[in-house]
């Protein structure tokens, strides 16, 4: 969660809200369930880590002030250090999501080429185990727990083909409207 908020603030300076906001949007149904309080909790933690640094800013009439957070060098470079980051597999895909939609909202880097490195990571994993569970020698229970990355990772890639369609797409829309 912490590196989603500091990529999210990479593109500007944000309110508390405005990230939650961005999250829900980024996703969906998911974000939904997002307990409010949570951004403000990693917010206070990324200060104190001096990772982001917040100014008070002026309210409405009908609002209170507000606090606006921006990064810190050390934040930027931590942003930077995540999205080169090409650990797989995640126990919640949310967060690689959240990480393309931060990447591109921000342009600190090409969804695409972000969903390739996951790809040539997972495929790698994949040889591994598919190596593995050929081991004639292995007691059939560690073959079923073998076969079960295997499944798992043969998912991750349909998952990461999907995600290259959208993200190529969205880029070519993108470039159609500029023309």
């Amino acid at each position: 969660m912490q590196d989603v908020v500091l990529a999210m603030l990479a593109k500007e300076p944000a309110h508390g809200y405005v990230l939650r906001s961005r999250m829900r949007d980024a996703l969906g149904p998911l974000g939904e369930a997002m307990n409010a309080g949570q951004i403000y909790v990693t917010l206070a933690r990324l200060a104190k880590a001096g990772l982001v640094t917040s100014e008070r800013a002026d309210g409405l009439p009908d609002r209170p002030d507000r606090r606006v957070y921006a990064l810190t060098p050390a934040g930027q470079q931590r942003v930077a250090a995540w999205l080169a980051e090409v650990s797989w597999p995640r126990p919640d895909l949310a967060e690689f999501h959240l990480k393309l939609v931060a990447a591109a909202a921000a342009r600190l880097a090409d969804p695409v080429a972000l969903v390739d490195a996951q790809r040539r990571e997972v495929l790698r994993r994949l040889r591994d185990a598919q190596r593995a569970a050929l081991d004639r020698s292995m007691v059939p229970v560690a073959g079923l727990l073998l076969e079960g990355v295997v499944l798992r990772l043969q998912a991750d890639l349909k998952w990461l083909e999907a995600c290259e369609r959208m993200w190529t797409e969205r880029d070519r829309a993108g470039r159609k409207a500029e023309a």
